[in-house]
């Protein structure tokens, strides 16, 4: 078989994240992405690698026996890149997660450990609370879209009028601000030619208080912000957006200026229209104060079932000191500073720590201590040694050079929570090595609907 081949059968499985597994007629595999388990697929062969074929989707001649109706999921899928598994019950999406992760956990470590399964998030559909919508068109030079990249597309953004991983609010907002500037003949901005006004859309809201903040994100097209302002009738846009029936509260509207080349959402200027530019969230009892660009988990129920997983890891710590190692805006140290002596929680993103510490204020906690850095240069200037460990890395992982210098503090318990499962088997294998064992481990669904997942895992060292 080569390159341009056309092959069909059926998926056998789906490997994390998204790589489907496929035998043909003689018996070769194929790794055909975005596909179900229980698929018959018809795709172009496009590599030949060392023990497998790589191919392209070109349609579904045959849908999973387990596949929902039409109708009964979200009407944008499959062409939204968003989610992966819409058409899945979403019993069997956490039974393909969990079996993905314990695959790739048995494949990179050898000893026994207790697998606990997966924990589902408390709601499957409209559990994000925050959400970036890019400005574009579905087809060359189309109508102005606001939504989600089109599967497998660069340029292409489908409408997500019905999306079904946000709420209303989420829904009301997108489709106001898409109807206020699709009859104004604004451009999108085209990144590769770096003409153009109209980048993108970040929703934030509360799941616990409500709070909603809209940031409406522009270039400026060499303007004055006088002159940019009126262009994009920013009076008009806050009475439209102002007018709207909320669920809850819209507790700040922004205009953010980003003229970046890269297609990502930054601030090189932030104003605020109306209100404030944060919004507060509650987990678990302690409150925090979400800034457009702070990092916090997407969906909030869901992290109060991973938090509660890694406190109850973590277990009796009320007399030791506990690291946390990348420890964003501190959410897992200020949940763990209840049940600690002390906790040093180290991160390199200045704005994050900054938050961490004004969450800590807010919340009453003086036994955290946040050190803004990188982890690897952190570590040698920190004297003291921790008792307890947790780790909650980058998609990445763990740098390769910070990982002796954790290790080497030979702590009797590690708590690894890893949004990227492939990351944490790779790590596995140094902590294995090094005489650290898994004693449990299980998954927690963040993010249903998509093909991604958390794992969290304790790891325990092996006695002499």
């Amino acid at each position: 078989m080569k390159k341009g081949d056309i092959v069909e059968g059926r998926i056998e499985r789906v490997d994390f994240p998204n790589k489907g597994v496929m035998y043909a007629e003689d018996g070769e595999c194929v790794i055909i992405k975005n596909t179900i388990p229980g698929q018959r697929v018809s795709a172009r062969i496009i590599k030949k690698r060392s023990g497998h074929l790589e191919a392209n989707l070109l349609s579904v001649l045959e849908r999973a026996p387990e596949e929902l109706p039409e109708g009964e999921y979200c009407p944008h899928y499959p062409a939204c890149g968003g989610c992966l598994y819409q058409s899945l019950p979403y019993e069997n999406q956490l039974e393909l997660k969990a079996a993905q992760v314990k695959r790739l956990i048995d494949e990179a470590y050898n000893g026994e450990y207790v697998f606990e399964g997966i924990h589902a998030s408390p709601v499957s559909e409209g559990y994000r609370n925050k959400m970036e919508f890019s400005f574009g068109d579905e087809v060359k030079d189309g109508p102005l879209t606001l939504g989600m990249h089109r599967r497998n597309s660069t340029y292409d953004i489908v409408n997500v009028r019905e999306c079904r991983i946000v709420d209303e609010d989420f829904r009301r907002v997108l489709k106001t601000v898409l109807d206020f500037y699709q009859n104004k003949s604004i451009p999108y901005y085209r990144r590769m030619q770096h003409t153009g006004i109209l980048r993108h859309l970040l929703v934030r809201k509360s799941a616990f208080t409500g709070q909603i903040l809209v940031a409406l994100v522009t270039a400026d097209g060499g303007m004055a912000y006088d002159e940019l302002s009126e262009y994009l009738d920013l009076d008009g846009l806050v009475a439209t957006l102002s007018s709207i029936k909320y669920d809850r509260e819209l507790t700040g509207l922004l205009h953010i200026t980003n003229n970046s080349l890269a297609d990502v959402v930054q601030s090189d200027e932030t104003r605020i229209l109306i209100g404030r530019d944060s919004i507060t969230e509650k987990l678990l009892g302690l409150e925090f104060n979400i800034t457009p660009f702070s990092f916090f988990q997407t969906n909030s129920r869901g992290a109060e079932v991973l938090y509660s997983v890694a406190r109850d890891y973590i277990g009796d710590t009320k007399d030791k000191l506990v690291f946390d190692l990348y420890s964003g805006t501190g959410t897992i140290a200020q949940i763990a500073a209840g049940v600690a002596r002390r906790v040093i929680g180290v991160e390199i993103v200045a704005e994050a720590v900054e938050a961490a510490r004004e969450n800590a204020r807010r919340n009453g906690l003086n036994n955290c201590e946040f050190i803004c850095g990188d982890v690897l240069k952190v570590l040698d200037d920190i004297t003291e040694k921790p008792d307890i460990i947790i780790l909650d890395p980058p998609r990445d992982g763990i740098h390769p050079k910070a990982l002796p210098k954790i290790i080497s503090y030979g702590v009797e318990k590690i708590v690894y929570i890893s949004c990227k499962p492939t990351s944490l088997a790779r790590d596995l294998v140094a902590f294995s090595t090094a005489g650290y064992e898994i004693e449990k481990m299980c998954c927690v669904d963040m993010f249903p609907n998509t093909a991604n997942v958390e794992t969290v895992a304790l790891l325990g060292k092996k006695s002499c």
